[in-house]
Order: C-alpha cells, then sequence, then structure tokens
C-alpha cells in the first residue's frame, strides 16, 4: 500500500476523484419543477373501471381479524390435542406398570 500512495499521479487521481463526486453531490439533480404532461397526467388520474378491484380499509380489517380469531382457534385446538394424547399416554404408561406390577 505504501507504494501506491508513494506515486504523486495516483495519489492525484485520488484526490482529483474524490473533489468531482464531492462537487456532484453538491449540485442538485432536479433544480426546477416540470409541470406534468398529457399523458403523465392521464396515467395518475383515476380509473372507474378499476374500482371494484379496490380494497376497502374496513373490509380489510374485517378480514384480518377473521383470520387473526382463525389461527387461534386452530392453534388452541392442536394444543389441546397435545395435551389430550400426552394425558392418554401416561394413563396408558400407568395402567401398563400397575398391570405389569401385579402379576
Amino acid at each position: 500500500m505504501a507504494f501506491f500512495l508513494g506515486q504523486s499521479s495516483l495519489v492525484n487521481h485520488f484526490r482529483s476523484y474524490q473533489q468531482k463526486t464531492q462537487a456532484s453531490m453538491a449540485v442538485p439533480t432536479r433544480a426546477f419543477h416540470v409541470e406534468l404532461g398529457d399523458r403523465e397526467k392521464a396515467l395518475l388520474a383515476k380509473d372507474p373501471s378499476l374500482s371494484r378491484f379496490k380494497s376497502y380499509k374496513k373490509s380489510v380489517s374485517t378480514l384480518k381479524r377473521i383470520g387473526d380469531v382463525l389461527t387461534v382457534v386452530v392453534v388452541a385446538g392442536c394444543c389441546y390435542e397435545i395435551y389430550v394424547k400426552a394425558v392418554m399416554r401416561e394413563e396408558a404408561r400407568n395402567k401398563a406398570k400397575a398391570g405389569g406390577g401385579s402379576k
């Protein structure tokens, strides 16, 4: 690295590049507001044929709430099934121990 820094032309090149980038950042890319043309205005205008595909906030929030409730119900059902299977397995082990010990 010291070899590269020792060459003055390379150092000058990096310095000039740094000055160019700093100068280009100082100039704003869009200085003036340009009014939209007819085509841009037409593209940004509301299209009545697309209004039936618009999702309304109230219906979307209701649908989210229903999805959340269904998720909670499914998770609760899964937890209950796991609990029931664990209890049944424990009862079966206890019966096996009690039956095996009485012989």
